[in-house]
C-alpha cells in the first residue's frame, strides 16, 4: 500500500507560512472549510459500493463491514481485535483502498519510535533551518498493524492525532487533513512481547470489532475465490475523500431528539454504576455513541435517530472502554455481557424520534 504523503518545510506553527497542513488535503468541517452535505440516497449508494468492495476481500462478514462504515462516517477510529488469520489487516486495507485518498500503513514493532509515526525535524545544511518531514500519520487513513506490539511511548504518539487531529513536534503544531481515520489491529491471544493499550488510548477508538471465524460456506467460498490470487490486488477505489467529507456532513445533520439524547446519556451513565465494572464509560464515549448512532441511522436511510440505532452500535462503541472487576472476570463475565445487561435495564424512551 503506497502513501501519497509529501514532505514540507514548515515556516510557522501550522506547518508552513500559509498555515496549511504539510500535505495536500481537505480541511475538516469543524476546522476551517465547510463542505456541502450529500443526500441520504447518495450516502446509501456510496456505502453500498464500499461495502461490496470490502466484501470481495472479507467474505461473509457484513455486520463487521457495516460497523467499519459507521465508524468512518462518524469521524471515528476503529480497533480490530481478533486471533491471527481471520482478516484483520485485510479489512483495514480493503476499506482504505476503497476510498481514493492518502493512505499509509505502519507495522508496529517494539523498536518503533514516536518520530517514526509522527515525523521528525531534520536540519537542512543548505538553508540553515530545520525542516519537518511528516510521518505516516499524515494521511487520510492510517492502518496500524499490531498496535500493541509497540512500546507505550510509541503508542502515545497517536493520542493527540486521534483526538485533536493534529501533531505537535518541537513546539510546532501541524493540522491533519480530513477525513482522518486510524484503523488499528491487535491480537488478544498472543501476549508475549506486547504492551496492552492504556485506557486513555482505548477510549479514543470509537468502536472495536472482532471478526471471528467464518462459517463453513463462507470459508469454502473464500478458498474457491482467494486461493489463486490476492483479492486486494484487484481492489479499486469506489469513492474519494471529498465524497466522504460530504457524507460525513450529512451524518452530522441527522436529527436526534432530546429523549434519545437523554437515553444515550442514561445508558453510558449506567455503566458507571454497575458493581461488576471498575471503570465505566467516559463522557467521550457518550459523544462517540451519539455520532455512531447518527451514522447507523443514515445508513438505514433515515434522517433521524431511533433507540434501535443506539442498541445496534452500543456494544462496539462501549464494551472496549469498560474495565471489569476481578470478581467479574472470575465469574467469566465479559464487557459485552455487561453492556447488553445495561441496555436491557435502562428504560427505552417512548414516542416519536422526531
Amino acid at each position: 500500500m503506497t502513501s501519497r504523503i509529501q514532505s514540507a518545510s514548515p515556516a510557522g506553527p501550522h506547518g508552513n507560512g500559509s498555515g496549511h497542513p504539510p500535505y495536500p488535503a481537505v480541511e475538516s468541517a469543524d476546522g476551517l472549510a465547510q463542505v456541502p452535505a450529500a443526500g441520504l440516497g447518495e450516502l446509501h449508494d456510496t456505502a453500498r459500493r464500499i461495502a461490496a468492495n470490502v466484501e470481495r476481500v472479507l467474505v461473509g462478514k457484513p455486520d463487521v463491514i457495516r460497523i467499519a462504515l459507521v465508524t468512518l462516517l462518524a469521524e471515528g477510529h476503529l480497533l480490530v481485535e481478533d486471533v491471527p488469520g481471520v482478516g484483520k489487516t485485510s479489512l483495514a486495507k480493503a476499506l482504505a483502498r476503497s476510498i481514493d485518498c492518502t493512505v499509509s500503513r505502519v507495522q508496529f514493532t517494539p523498536d518503533l519510535l514516536p518520530s517514526d509515526v509522527t515525523g521528525v525535524s531534520i536540519y537542512n545544511r543548505q538553508t540553515g533551518e530545520f525542516e519537518f518531514r511528516p510521518g505516516p500519520v499524515f494521511a487520510n487513513i492510517v492502518v496500524g498493524d499490531e498496535i500493541n506490539r509497540a512500546s507505550p511511548k510509541t503508542q502515545s504518539a497517536l493520542l493527540e492525532c486521534m483526538e485533536e487531529h493534529q501533531v505537535t513536534v518541537d513546539t510546532s503544531t501541524y493540522t491533519l487533513g480530513a477525513p482522518f481515520m486510524v484503523i488499528a489491529t491487535q491480537n488478544p491471544i498472543e501476549m508475549e512481547g506486547t504492551y496492552a493499550l492504556p485506557e486513555a488510548q482505548r477510549d479514543r477508538f470509537t468502536a472495536r470489532v472482532s471478526i471471528g471465524y467464518p462459517d463453513q460456506q463462507a470459508e469454502l467460498a473464500m478458498v474457491d475465490e482467494h486461493s489463486g490470487h490476492n483479492p486486494l490486488a484487484d481492489l479499486t477505489p469506489v469513492s474519494d475523500g471529498e465524497t466522504m467529507l460530504r457524507l460525513i456532513e450529512t451524518v452530522r445533520g441527522v436529527h436526534i431528539a432530546p429523549e434519545v439524547r437523554r437515553y444515550a446519556v442514561d445508558v453510558v451513565s449506567a455503566t458507571r454504576q454497575v458493581p461488576e465494572i471498575r471503570l465505566g464509560a467516559s463522557p467521550r464515549a457518550t459523544l462517540h455513541l451519539v455520532r455512531a448512532a447518527r451514522a447507523q441511522a443514515a445508513l438505514s436511510g433515515r434522517d433521524y435517530v431511533v433507540p434501535d440505532d443506539l442498541h445496534t452500535v452500543a456494544v462496539p462503541v462501549l464494551a472496549h472502554r469498560l474495565v471489569l472487576t476481578t470478581e467479574a472476570h472470575a465469574a467469566r463475565r465479559s464487557a459485552t455481557d455487561v453492556v447488553r445487561a445495561v441496555l436491557h435495564r435502562v428504560p427505552v424512551p417512548q414516542g416519536s424520534a422526531r
